[in-house]
């Protein structure tokens, strides 16, 4: 029986450096990769007008997962049989986890009468207060307001309101996740159960192969994927601590973005054990191959 890797990880701040946004650290290992045939499964909480960009520039032709988990996206004819409970959206197969972003901003507009000056949506701000809020280009700010399964709102008020207000939804069947300027209000999805069941359709389309899962990042809404892949890798940041988790095989990186990245996911890949007179890339090449 032979294994198969795949990878999973965040962007912002992963991947991507959290300030430029570049990966160009990653870029000999991503092709690597690529060249093995090793799928990098982007894991986001950005939307799929973000993703379709990103994943031209990453040269990557494989599932992605969105909105924190929120829906796992497989472009047509990558497994051989549509993943049950999936549907046909453009190019791609869609199995989602949430409800749609009507019902989130429906739900955000009975909540109005109550807490109506203490926090503003997505769909209210539109794409000028995005623009305003984030710093955002305006095409940037147009793709990461064209959600499906999620409404990010921004909160005005005291955190003691806040945390009645999340109480309130929760209570309402939502899931609310605190991103770095937004809540961000979904169903009951998080990028761990998007992970274990994409990593699913991987074992039910290749029933002679293992599967070594690793997962990568390096925020608070991260931990649900690294606790249930095999090997997690937690990527230090220049903006804030690394989240806390309890897992068997941990990796800390010393790096942050996709220097840090590099240095994870080799570290998973057994690194460790690569003779000196061997560069990373051929020892990687060599092991992966076997």
């Amino acid at each position: 029986m032979t294994q198969q890797v795949l990878i999973f990880t965040d962007l912002d701040g992963s991947l991507l450096d959290h300030f430029s946004y570049s990966f160009h650290e990653a870029e000999p290992l991503l092709a690597l990769l690529s060249e093995l045939a090793v799928p990098v499964i982007p894991v986001t909480s950005k939307t799929r007008a973000e993703l379709a960009a990103l994943r031209i520039a990453l040269n990557n032709p494989h599932p992605f997962i969105v909105e924190n988990g929120a829906a796992v996206f497989i472009p047509d004819n990558y497994f051989i049989n549509p993943p049950a409970g999936s549907f046909r959206v453009d190019d791609y197969y869609c199995y989602q986890f949430s409800k749609p972003r009507e019902h989130w901003v429906a739900q955000l507009a009975d909540l109005q009468p109550e807490f109506g000056e203490e926090f503003e949506t997505f769909t209210s701000m539109g794409v000028t207060g995005i623009k305003a809020s984030t710093g955002l280009s305006e095409l940037a700010a147009q793709m990461a307001n064209q959600r499906e399964f999620s409404e990010p709102v921004r909160w005005l008020g005291t955190d003691e309101r806040k945390q009645q207000f999340v109480a309130v939804l929760r209570q309402q069947g939502a899931t609310v996740l605190q991103g770095g300027r937004f809540l961000h209000i979904t169903g009951a999805c998080n990028k761990g159960k998007a992970l274990q069941w994409l990593n699913q359709q991987y074992a039910d389309s290749a029933p002679g192969s293992t599967f070594l899962t690793i997962a990568a990042g390096d925020s608070f809404n991260d931990v649900d994927m690294l606790q249930v892949a095999d090997c997690a890798v937690v990527i230090r940041s220049p903006v804030h601590e690394p989240p806390q988790l309890v897992h068997s095989n941990l990796y800390l990186s010393s790096q942050t973005g996709p220097a840090g990245w590099v240095e994870g996911i080799s570290q998973c890949l057994g690194a460790t054990d690569k003779p000196a007179e061997m560069s990373l890339t051929e020892f990687l090449r060599n092991k992966l191959r076997s």
